[in-house]
C-alpha cells in the first residue's frame, strides 16, 4: 500500500482556508500506484491510469453526415441537374464515382473517391434517373473528413480522467475494448461516540440512531472508490487509537465523523496525535469549523465534524479533492453555477460560509431562498433545499438581488 510521509503536507497555522487546504492537497498527495486492466462495461466511473491515444482516425474515412446525394461539386458549382448512378448505404464499400455524375448516398456511408460534396435529399428533387443539385452549397457540405473528431495519434483521454459514459464511448470508437485504470481507493468509514447507535439497533437511554456514516458511504458512492463501513467508536480513547491503527492497515484513507471537537469525549483528535501526526485542525468554514486532517500510518485521516451538515460540507471541500487525489484523478472543482439573492444576511469576514437555499425560476437567474432555518445538526434541510450558497471570505453581507455563486445538491449528493 503506497503511504505518505509525515511531512508532506506541512500546512502549519491553527486556522487553514478551504483554498489553501485544496492547493496543498493538490500540490502534495500522491496517487496510490498500480494499475488495473478493465473491460470498457467495468470502467464507468474508474480513473484513467495514463494517456489514451488514437490509434485511428476518427471517423475512420471521408463519410457523408446526411442522407442525400454525392458528388463533384466542380461538376455543378452554381447549381443544375446531375445524372444518378448508383447507391452507397452505411457499411458498404464506395467505387469511384463518374465525372459529371452523383451518387445516392446515406449517413455514414463512405464518400465515393471524386465525389466531395453532399446535398441533403430534402434540398434534392430526383427524376428520371437524375437529380437536380441547388446552387449555394459549398465544397465539402454534409460531409465528414477522417479523423474530423479526433486524428490518429492524437490524445483522447488524458490520464486522470473519470470515466463517464461519453469518455467510455470515446474509447470504444477508436477500437478499445478495455482500459488501464487505477485501483479503486480503499476508504473506511468511523462514526464516534457512545450516544449512537446503528439504524435497526435498539435505541439505548440518550442514544439517537448514526446518520453520518450512511450520508457519507452514499456520498462516497459517486467516486471511484471501494468503501468499508468500520461502524461505530466508543468514546474511550485507547478503543479509538487502536481502531484508528488497525484501520490505516488496510485501507488506503480513513474519515470519521464526531470526535474532533474540544469536549473530554471527543477522542478523534488526540488519537491522530497519538498514533501518527495531526496535519491540522479547524478550517476557516462554516459550517464544519472543527474538521481535522492527520496522518496514521502513512495513510491521511479526515476527522469531519459530527453535526450532519458540517460533515456534509466538509466532506465536499475537504474529503473530497483529498479522495481524488488518491485516487488519481485530477482535480475536480465543485460544479456551481450563478443565481440571484431573495434574502438578506450577514457574515464575519475571514471565513467562506454556506448557506442552504432552494431554488426558484427569476428573470434571468435563479433565485436562490434562504432556508428558514441555520442549524448544522438539521439533516432535514439538506432534503427540503436544493443547493449550497457560497459566500466567500471577502463578504460580509449578502442583500436581494446580489449575484451569488450555488452548488447544486443533485451534482454532489
Amino acid at each position: 500500500m503506497a503511504q505518505l510521509s509525515d511531512d508532506c503536507f506541512a500546512f502549519g497555522g491553527p486556522l487553514l482556508s478551504v483554498d489553501a487546504a485544496q492547493a496543498l492537497i493538490a500540490e502534495r498527495v500522491p496517487a496510490v500506484g498500480g494499475v488495473e486492466r478493465v473491460a470498457l462495461a467495468a470502467a464507468r466511473g474508474r480513473v484513467l491510469a495514463a494517456d489514451l491515444h488514437a490509434g485511428l482516425p476518427l471517423p475512420a474515412f471521408f463519410n457523408s453526415a446526411v442522407d442525400g446525394y454525392a458528388f463533384r461539386h466542380a461538376d455543378c458549382p452554381d447549381g443544375g441537374v446531375l445524372p444518378v448512378r448508383g447507391r452507397i448505404q452505411a457499411g458498404q464499400a464506395a467505387a469511384p464515382l463518374p465525372p459529371g455524375t452523383a451518387t445516392r448516398i446515406f449517413t455514414g456511408a463512405p464518400m465515393p473517391p471524386g465525389a466531395d460534396t453532399v446535398i441533403m435529399q430534402e434540398d434534392a428533387a430526383e427524376q428520371a434517373g437524375a437529380v437536380r443539385i441547388a446552387g449555394g452549397l459549398k465544397p465539402g457540405a454534409n460531409c465528414r473528413p477522417a479523423g474530423e473528431d479526433v486524428a490518429a495519434g492524437a490524445l483522447a483521454l488524458p490520464a486522470g480522467r473519470r470515466l463517464g459514459p461519453a469518455e467510455i464511448g470515446l474509447a470504444a470508437a477508436i477500437g478499445q475494448a478495455e482500459l488501464g485504470v487505477r485501483p479503486l481507493l480503499r476508504v473506511g468509514v468511523f462514526s464516534t461516540g457512545d450516544e449512537l447507535a446503528s439504524p435497526g439497533q435498539p435505541l439505548g437511554p440518550a442514544q439517537t440512531y448514526d446518520s453520518n456514516r450512511f450520508t457519507l458511504l452514499a456520498m462516497l458512492g459517486r467516486l471511484p472508490v471501494a468503501a468499508s463501513d468500520l461502524g461505530i467508536l466508543p468514546d474511550d480513547p485507547g478503543a479509538t487509537r487502536r481502531a484508528l491503527a488497525a484501520a490505516a492497515a488496510s485501507h488506503d484513507l480513513l474519515l470519521t465523523s464526531g470526535g474532533v471537537s474540544t469536549g473530554e469525549a471527543d477522542h478523534v483528535k488526540a488519537a491522530i496525535e497519538a498514533e501518527g501526526r495531526l496535519v491540522f485542525w479547524r478550517l476557516a468554514i462554516k459550517p464544519g469549523r472543527p474538521a481535522a486532517m492527520g496522518m496514521v500510518g502513512g495513510v491521511p485521516v479526515v476527522g469531519l465534524p459530527g453535526n450532519p451538515v458540517a460533515a456534509v460540507v466538509t466532506f465536499l471541500h475537504l474529503a473530497r479533492p483529498l479522495l481524488l487525489a488518491r485516487a488519481g484523478a485530477a482535480p475536480e472543482p465543485l460544479p456551481t453555477f450563478p443565481a440571484e439573492a431573495a434574502f438578506s444576511a450577514r457574515k464575519k469576514a475571514g471565513r467562506r460560509e454556506y448557506l442552504r437555499v432552494t431554488l426558484a425560476p427569476g428573470l434571468s437567474l435563479p433565485l436562490a431562498r434562504k432556508y428558514p432555518r441555520e442549524g448544522a445538526g438539521l439533516l432535514s434541510s439538506l432534503v427540503d433545499s436544493d443547493a449550497f450558497c457560497e459566500l466567500a471570505e471577502a463578504i460580509t453581507a449578502v442583500a436581494p438581488g446580489d449575484p451569488l455563486r450555488v452548488i447544486p445538491f443533485a451534482a454532489v449528493l
